[in-house]
């Protein structure tokens, strides 16, 4: 499937520019669970998907640098000593973005022009704009000799989301991006960037997406003030993060917070606590066990961290009593996007089939399917 991606993004490169490009794959990601916990310093267990962006890029001999996005059939020229984020700019100031940053450290970097691509859904809680921001960055990187760490790039990536797009993001989703490993979770400690990986050993199950094909945006104000909140309590509590702070801890400010910021950091708490028992299961392969603590994820994202909506219950809410079925929630910011479940192989074509029946009569617009394999991290593919 990339190589497909791959083979057409070079045909339509080498048409628009009359060169061969170099050409990197950034994947998105499936989180098995650990929601909102990253930028609270917290825990995570993600891994790296088939699904993903491609960035074709040669160097430039004009006087700015042109971008082609080729899935929504839009374009930007960009002058590089002009970087400035564009008023409801879209996809346009994860590209600024990524390239201011990197100016910000690195002198090198001259005028390219760069064609993306992908084939994964946009708006569905599997990260494609941290896969784009990867594929950029790394491929600039590459191609201009920058000597930039890994690491480094998916700082890079965080930092345009906060400057250039205005989303308060964590690390999780430029991590398991960037470093993800073939059939490997990844338990990620979010403050350190420490991580431990995992063999995904699922036997007869396998984890399918959902996606309700309703959009979100995580530059919406929602995402923001939840991670305001919890900057609010744990410094009330005089901590760093939320990481810091125990149940025993927030119970005893309750009286004096809202019952709703109450629930939202009891929420990144227990989350905390449920990646590490998953990972345990994982590695035990306690497949059942894994699935209980899905549902209660998404619960607690539906009913005390609130970033669920209709179409996203209704969906974990359709596998409760299939015992095909062992765990479902919602994946990614929230407030539309993807669920994830763990489902039985064989039962994947009628709950399929069923799924999109129901849904469709529910909600008039139909859901997507997608089955994902686990793979390696950003790379060179050329």
């Amino acid at each position: 499937m990339i190589e497909n991606l791959r083979k057409k993004i070079a045909v339509i490169f080498e048409k628009e520019f009359d060169e061969t490009p170099i050409m990197v794959f950034a994947p998105g990601r499936i989180n098995i669970i650990g929601e909102h916990t990253d930028y609270n310093d917290g825990f995570v267990l993600p891994a790296a998907i088939d699904k993903g962006i491609i960035a074709a890029v040669t160097r430039s001999d004009s006087n700015s640098s042109s971008i082609i996005a080729l899935d929504i059939e839009d374009s930007i020229q960009i002058d590089l000593n002009n970087l400035n984020a564009i008023s409801n700019g879209g996809w346009k100031n994860y590209v600024i973005g990524v390239v201011a940053e990197i100016k910000k450290l690195r002198d090198g970097l001259g005028n390219f022009n760069l064609v993306v691509g992908g084939n994964i859904p946009i708006g569905g809680g599997v990260s494609s704009s941290a896969a784009l921001e990867n594929s950029i960055g790394f491929a600039l990187n590459r191609l201009f000799n920058l000597n930039l760490s890994r690491l480094e790039l998916i700082k890079i990536s965080q930092r345009a989301d906060h400057n250039y797009v205005g989303v308060k993001s964590g690390l999780m989703d430029h991590y398991a991006s960037m470093f993800g490993e073939k059939s490997k979770a990844i338990m990620l400690d979010c403050r350190n960037l420490t991580a431990r990986k995992f063999d995904i050993l699922l036997n007869n199950y396998t984890f399918l997406l959902v996606n309700s094909n309703v959009s979100h945006s995580l530059a919406s104000s929602a995402y923001n003030k939840r991670r305001n909140t919890c900057e609010k309590i744990a410094s009330l509590l005089g901590k760093k993060s939320l990481r810091d702070v125990s149940m025993e801890d927030l119970l005893n400010l309750k009286d004096e917070i809202e019952i709703s910021e109450f629930e939202k950091c009891a929420f990144v708490i227990n989350e905390n606590d449920r990646v590490h028992k998953a990972s345990e299961f994982l590695a035990t392969q306690d497949l059942k066990a894994l699935g209980d603590l899905m549902y209660k994820s998404h619960e607690g994202l539906q009913h005390h961290y609130k970033v669920s909506c209709e179409e996203l219950d209704f969906l974990v809410d359709l596998t409760r009593t299939n015992t095909n079925i062992l765990g479902s929630r919602m994946m990614g910011g929230g407030f539309g996007g993807c669920t994830i479940n763990l489902i039985h192989k064989d039962h994947l074509a009628i709950f399929k089939e069923r799924t999109l029946q129901v849904f469709t009569d529910k909600f008039d617009h139909e859901c997507l399917f997608y089955e994902v394999t686990i793979n390696d991290g950003t790379r060179l593919i050329t």
